[in-house]
Parts: structure tokens; sequence; C-alpha cells
């Protein structure tokens, strides 16, 4: 760790060190050979202040040889500051433009994971709704089987009906036609009555004689009415249960009635299912679009992503380039001022050890 502060005779000693060593002691050589300790402006000051002090001993020759390596020194740092500004504003340049790239990254990668969430909702939101299609469609299928089977029934019925309607007719033909022939015949029963009484009226005393025999006749007729009572007994009888049978078919026709109803109401259910199919399935085609959507939004952010990162590869190798750069220009510059303290350290500093000339 660097400490807090040098001294004077800590730079005497180390640049005299580095004479002796042919090196140039300049500012940073001096840093180094001190452990990277004291600031640049304490160790420059020492050493204006050893050159003043040795100054007037060295004479006219040392002196220029001074101040032309004290110029070197100070050229070299210049360009030693020079290449480490550049190279610090690159850096500044590379990290900020790798950070924005990384934050452009960041951002595109949140923005992609985003919307693959979304893809991801939106394809389960189609599963569920195909799920849920398949389910409507077995409804629907169920529906118009029983529709079918319901359609049958109602035929059924209604032949049933038609049937029952027709017997009904029959039965009522029947009991207007027994009606008619009972009528009719109390009617001849009642006009030859009377056509008798007029007869025995006017021939009382002819037919004194023939009593007998018309008792017989008048025994006959009732028996034939006597039968006729009973013909009109069955046709009653037919009556009332032809009535019986057109109540039930009343009931039937109102059952059949109610059953239609039912029918009218299950096929405005299947319309409304089928517009329910409809508008599902326009949602399904409205979904595919936007999943379709969403997957070019997506590829084109992939695209993106692959153009970000070659721009990032593009920004390191250029900062690379550049480092490298850097560095043969450091070496290009320390090997000009190494070939510069040599030629001004030739025939002029032979002699003087403290100045690195050969013995």
């Amino acid at each position: 760790m660097a400490r807090a502060g040098i001294y004077k005779s800590e730079v005497v000693r180390a640049r005299d060190k580095l004479v002796a060593l042919g090196k140039h002691p300049s500012i940073d050589a001096i840093r180094v050979e001190l452990g990277n300790t004291g600031s640049r402006t304490t160790i420059s000051r020492y050493l204006k202040e050893i050159e003043e002090e040795e100054g007037p001993v060295r004479g006219s020759k040392v002196a220029v040889s001074e101040s032309l390596l004290d110029l070197v020194g100070r050229l070299a740092e210049r360009l030693h500051e020079e290449a480490s500004t550049r190279v610090s504003e690159a850096e500044t340049r590379h990290s900020k433009g790798l950070r924005e790239a990384q934050e452009r990254l960041q951002a595109v990668s949140e923005e992609a994971a985003s919307l693959r969430q979304e893809l991801e909702d939106i394809q389960l939101s189609l599963v569920r709704e195909r799920e849920a299609h398949k389910d409507t469609k077995k409804a629907f299928r169920d529906e118009t089987l029983l529709r079918t089977q319901l359609a049958q029934q109602v035929t059924d019925l209604q032949e049933r009906h038609a049937a029952d309607e027709e017997h009904r007719r029959s039965l009522e033909e029947k009991h207007q036609h027994s009606r008619e022939a009972l009528e009719h015949f109390r009617q001849s029963v009642k006009e030859q009555r009377d056509q008798e009484l007029r007869q025995h009226e006017q021939q009382v005393a002819y037919l004194q004689g023939e009593l007998r025999a018309q008792q017989e006749v008048v025994n006959k007729k009732q028996h034939e009415l006597l039968h006729a009572h009973q013909e009109c007994s069955r046709l009653a009888s037919e009556l009332t249960v032809s009535s019986t049978h057109l109540r039930q078919a009343r009931a039937e026709s109102q059952s059949l009635t109610k059953e239609r109803d039912e029918l009218i109401h299950t096929q405005q259910r299947l319309r409304q299912i089928e517009q329910l199919l409809v508008e599902r399935d326009a949602g399904i085609s409205e979904l595919t679009q936007r999943n379709q959507h969403l997957e070019v939004s997506r590829l084109a952010q992939e695209e993106r992503i692959q153009q970000i990162t070659l721009e990032l590869a593009t920004s390191k190798a250029t900062a690379a380039a550049k480092e490298a750069m850097i560095e043969r220009i450091q070496e290009h510059v320390a090997g000009l001022f190494i070939e510069r303290s040599k030629e001004v350290r030739g025939p002029q500093a032979q002699g003087f050890t403290d100045l690195g000339g050969i013995e």
C-alpha cells in the first residue's frame, strides 16, 4: 500500500539508482522505483530542486544535457499523459457504449421475455379455446342428435295424432250414422204406428175378426222395437266410448302441442348455440392472427438482439484494437525516448556516473 508522503533523500537515491542502471530518471520511473509511492507533483518538485542544487557544479554541458533530458522527460510525460488521457477517453467511450449496449440488450431481452410470456399465455388461451370449442362441438352434436330424436318423436306423435284424428272422425261418422239410423227408425216407427192407428180406427169393426193376427203383428213389432231399443243402447255405449277416445285424443293433442313448444324452444337454443359457435370461431381466428403477429414481432426482436450482439462484438473488437494501438504508441514513444536518451548520453555524458555514463 502506498505511503502518505516521500522524502527528498528517497527521490535522490531512486534517481541515482536509475542513472546507474542506464535508465532515464523520469517521474514515473522514480515513482515505480519508490514502490508507486508519492505524487507526481512532489517527485517533479524534488527533481527540480535537485537539478537546481546540482546545476552550478556540472557546468554548461551538463546543464544542457540535463535540460535536454528534462525536455525529453517532460515530452515523454506529456505523451504518456496524452496517451493515458486518450486511453481513458477510449475506455470511457467503450464502457459507455458497452453499458448502453448491455442496457439495450437487457431491455430487448426483457421485451423478448415479455413477448414470450404473452405468446405462451395466448397459446394457452388458444388451447383452452380449442378445448372449449371441442366441448361446444360435442354439445352441438349431442344437441343435434337430441333434436333429431325429438324431431323423430314429433313426427311419430304427429303421425299418431293424425291416426287418432282419423279414428276420431271415423267414430264421429259412425256415431252420426247411428243417430241418423236411430232417428230414421224412430220416425218410421212413429209413422207406421200412426198409420196403424188410423187404419185401426177406420177398420175397427173389420179388424176385430183379425185381432189375433194383428196381435201377433203387434208382438212382432214390439220385439223389433225392443231390438231397436237395444241397438240404440249399444250405439249410445259406442258413443260414450267414442267420446272417451275423443277426450284422450284431445289430451294427447295438448301433450303434442306442449312437446312442439319444447321442440321450438330447443330449436331456438340450438340457434343460440350455433351463433355462439360462430362467435367463438371468430375469436379463435382473431387469436390465431394475433399469434401470427406476435410471432413476427418475436422474430424481429430476435434479429434486433442478434444485431445488437454483433454491434457489441464489433465495439469490443474496436476497443481491443484501440488498446493494442495505444500499447504500440507507448512502446514506440518509449523506444524513441530510449534512443533519444542514448543520443544525449553519448560522448557528452561519459565520465559522469550520476548521469548514467559508461566508465
